[in-house]
């Protein structure tokens, strides 16, 4: 049966997000934990080292999922890693740089048997908005709210994920729908709060809330409420790669 699943709406590995992360690593089991720093392409070795002080405070040790180049995400010995995992938490930053890397990748594929097979499977801002049918990424520099979508990993199928929801993602929305259309799901999740997948329904955790938006139509989930609507994740989210 499939693992917890955790799309977090971003301020990962900080005070706040104790609700989902300690299910999180009770649902590893003792298994390893790791993290995945693609999206963090400036600077992946301090968002490595942010998850390791972050977990440490919560009774556990983190090691890096080396996958930060296309080439990477080949690896034979890192996808055998994944295999192996109790836990893996994809961390944010660049969402493109994000489905870039891991879309059709031999380590994501194992990533998702991992999380098939019972691991826990956590993402946070562009992680999540990768782990989705589709990723909202810039449509243009510097303008950070009009934005484009590309297809995701297609774990959250039908849907595109609005991080930082309660800060800046809510502005996005007029651009997505435009993209998108008035009837396409989008998933807006506060900061240090996530949408929890866990069998058989969605919850909300942590500091803030869960908003369900289609066309002019807005849900509001706070915590620990119940999630209704946000599709079940799917459990064969699309052909490996050799």
């Amino acid at each position: 049966m499939p693992g917890l699943l955790a799309l977090v709406g971003g301020d990962e590995f900080h005070p706040g997000n104790e609700p989902h992360d300690s299910r999180l690593v009770a649902a590893a089991g003792g298994r390893p934990i790791y993290v995945v720093a693609t999206a963090a392409r400036d600077n992946p070795g301090a968002a490595v080292a942010t998850a390791r002080r972050w977990f440490a405070s919560l009774g556990s040790d983190v090691e890096e999922l080396r996958v930060r180049s296309p080439v990477e995400a080949r690896s034979k010995s890192t996808a055998a890693q994944a295999l192996d995992a109790g836990l893996i938490y994809i961390a944010g930053g660049d969402p493109g740089w994000a489905v870039e890397v891991l879309r059709g990748s031999r380590v994501w594929a194992a990533i998702a048997e991992a999380w098939r097979r019972g691991a826990a499977l956590a993402a946070s801002s562009a992680g999540a908005m990768a782990l989705c049918q589709w990723s909202l990424i810039r449509a243009r520099w510097p303008d950070r709210t009009r934005r484009r979508p590309a297809e995701g990993l297609g774990l959250v199928p039908g849907c595109a994920f609005l991080p930082h929801f309660d800060t800046f993602g809510e502005r996005w929305i007029p651009s997505a729908q435009k993209e998108l259309g008035t009837d396409t799901l989008l998933v807006g999740v506060d900061e240090r709060t996530a949408a929890l997948w866990d069998e058989p329904g969605w919850s909300a955790t942590g500091a803030g809330a869960v908003t369900l938006v289609t066309g002019s139509e807005r849900r509001r989930f706070a915590a620990p409420a119940a999630v209704v609507g946000l599709p079940v994740p799917a459990t064969d989210p699309g052909p490996a790669s050799a």
